[in-house]
């Protein structure tokens, strides 16, 4: 792999943007202000692959937290992404009237405090471990890589009408234009790769929508389709998302290489046309998948 992975947890950010529901979103917001309404203390929210703190500075910019002191607790597996989680907000917030501080950090607002609490952990360990008093769950691009048998071990850690928000879940298509006869291999070779991971899932969004269907004790209440869709725009792509579609073709060949023993011949001759398709800002890139919102019953 080539490249910074926190470059392109960056460089996803305007592409989640465009993808995310907004009607599944202003549900959680209505209902999260709800709860915090009828909660004593500060609001508790727990991230799980947290990456760099994309999704928390969204839901400040967005108005989906609500008012008033908020207890975050972003978690990921990953000690590189989180210790890039301060220099990122502070790079969001430079131009914003909201101010952060350190050790931990905290973000201040005109009507908000969010005290923000990292750490490293694996997620289905550390809902084992969580004491279940927290009022919302996140856990944004993250059932495809975590085995769905686990749904009712990651919910634990919600309170008793706590609420869960799963977002950006892959369901089964990696597609590119203009298209190329390897395509179809290519896909099929990648998608076979995220099968063979453990917990991976090539179509998670429709498993996982059947399980959160029929888990008890619990409530689906929103679905909702969140395709990446990168595309040029006036002869170039927006804010640094020809990065992050360089850093998908080399996570593809990477992926296709492992599956097929560095033996698949077309491999080299698609890579080689997509980027040159990149460069040009020629390539359309689509992903289909799937946001899921719902609570812990009362």
């Amino acid at each position: 792999m080539t490249g910074s992975f926190q470059r392109y947890l960056r460089a996803k950010q305007t592409i989640d943007d465009r993808a995310l529901d907004r009607r599944l979103i202003e549900t959680l917001r209505e209902q999260l202000a709800a709860r915090a309404a009828d909660t004593d203390g500060p609001l508790r929210v727990l991230e799980i692959g947290a990456g760099i703190g994309t999704m928390l500075a969204r839901f400040v910019e967005w108005d989906v937290l609500p008012a008033g002191d908020i207890r975050y607790t972003a978690v990921d597996i990953q000690s590189e992404n989180l210790a890039h989680l301060p220099d990122y907000l502070r790079d969001w917030t430079a131009d914003r009237q909201i101010s952060v501080g350190d050790s931990p950090p905290v973000l201040e607002g005109e009507n908000r405090r969010i005290r923000i609490e990292t750490v490293q952990a694996e997620a289905v360990a550390y809902a084992e471990a969580a004491d279940g008093e927290y009022d919302l769950l996140i856990g944004a691009a993250l059932l495809d890589i975590l085995d769905r048998e686990e749904l009712a071990t990651l919910l634990e850690p919600l309170a008793p009408g706590g609420l869960y928000y799963f977002p950006i879940t892959f369901d089964g298509a990696t597609r590119f234009q203009p298209s190329h006869p390897a395509d179809r291999a290519i896909e099929g070779h990648y998608h076979d790769h995220m099968d063979a991971k453990q917990g991976g899932d090539s179509r998670a969004g429709g498993t996982v929508l059947a399980r959160l269907q029929r888990l008890d004790g619990t409530t689906l209440s929103a679905v909702a389709g969140s395709d990446w869709i990168v595309r040029p725009i006036d002869g170039s792509y927006p804010a640094d998302e020809a990065y992050f579609l360089r850093y998908i073709l080399d996570t593809i060949g990477d992926a296709v290489d492992e599956v097929t023993g560095n033996d698949f011949e077309d491999l080299e001759t698609w890579l080689a046309r997509r980027r040159e398709q990149v460069a040009a800002a020629e390539l359309l890139y689509y992903t289909h998948q799937l946001d899921f919102f719902g609570c812990i019953d009362s």
